[in-house]
């Protein structure tokens, strides 16, 4: 409990100090008033033996104002991508025949980001019924590919050393991943939280509470790329993610389970999930698009599992195409989803 207090303590008084000095955009004065405030409250804090909360507030309240100062005078060069893994998985994809007109192109959005290939009216549909943020590699993407290599590497065993060992290479997994498809703030977020699930339950036998890492994937990528701050993946992401930490406990609660298959109760979690990102998320989107998603928890109920079922389905006709040769019939099963899909996100977005 104290580390997860701990980390809340100076989480929020850095990312305030962050969202301060993003307002302000008064760099080269900020960064001389940020760094002679930060040095004084460190002389303070250390000159004192007693616990100084108000002072421990403002310190990473002015730290975090001066990270984005000096990142705004001096900006972090931009990532490169290693794209030749993204091509070669899009060749990849391309060479499997998915039934239906639209399915390869909504699939390499799905693994890839690309969208190139997606037709107007397709994209159109996805963003009248909510489901935008489908085609756009988020947590969601990089969650469903997480789940995937834990249940490959699950045989391996659950000594030690082996567990190390298998939290090393799906952080290395995830990692080329997320920088193979070009690091968006969503995608790193979700990395975040993989390393700090994987190293604790490495470490120390168990993960991290929900809020503890929550806070320390916020205050690490804002304090390595504080500008990302601006950006409305970053923000979306973050706020998704805190809904589903502070109110889905909460709103999963008032059905509860019963040890048996409850179908009812499956489908109560995935509204609950869909009203916690969005009541979070509503306000940030409005602000940002003017608009919001009238029928999201019926996109999200349908869409949703869909999706994951999609991702799995892809990544295993793509193993398949690059050994033996992906099976027609796990291709046009894969394409009947995607047109499944397709057709529901049409209709609500007629209605």
């Amino acid at each position: 409990m104290e580390n997860k207090s701990g980390i809340v303590s100076i989480s929020f008084p850095f990312v305030a100090g962050v969202c301060a000095a993003a307002l302000a955009r008064q760099p080269f004065a900020g960064a001389l008033v940020g760094s002679a405030a930060t040095a004084a409250l460190i002389c303070m804090c250390a000159a004192s033996r007693k616990r100084c909360t108000p002072q421990i507030t403002l310190l990473f309240f002015f730290l975090g104002a001066f990270c984005w100062c000096s990142r705004a005078l001096c900006p972090a060069p931009p990532l490169k991508p290693p794209t030749h893994a993204i091509d070669a998985l899009t060749k990849l994809l391309e060479s499997i025949p998915f039934r239906g007109e639209h399915s390869g192109a909504i699939i390499e959005a799905l693994l890839t980001g690309r969208r190139g290939g997606l037709p107007r009216d397709t994209v159109a549909a996805f963003r009248k019924s909510g489901a935008s943020h489908i085609l756009a590699l988020s947590g969601l993407h990089l969650g469903v590919i997480y789940a995937c290599i834990g249940r490959i590497l699950k045989p391996m065993g659950n000594s030690p050393a082996v567990l190390l060992l298998r939290s090393a290479a799906t952080i290395a997994l995830c990692g080329f991943y997320t920088l193979a498809t070009g690091a968006s703030p969503s995608i790193v977020r979700a990395f975040l939280f993989i390393v700090i699930n994987e190293t604790g339950r490495a470490l120390s036998g168990r993960a991290h509470s929900p809020l503890g890492t929550f806070c320390t994937a916020l205050t690490l990528q804002l304090a390595l790329r504080p500008e990302t701050i601006a950006s409305v993946g970053f923000q979306l992401s973050y706020l998704a993610m805190l809904g589903i930490t502070l109110l889905y406990p909460r709103l999963e609660r008032w059905y509860p389970g019963t040890g048996r298959a409850d179908p009812v109760r499956y489908v109560w979690k995935c509204a609950a999930l869909s009203i916690s990102c969005q009541l979070f998320t509503a306000p940030v989107a409005w602000w940002h698009f003017r608009s919001l998603p009238l029928y999201f928890l019926i996109t999200n109920l349908i869409a949703l599992p869909l999706t994951e079922l999609i991702i799995i389905g892809a990544l295993a006709s793509a193993v398949l195409q690059a050994t033996l040769g992906c099976p027609q019939a796990l291709a046009d099963a894969v394409g009947s989803l995607v047109e499944t899909l397709e057709f529901c996100l049409e209709t609500i977005a007629s209605i």
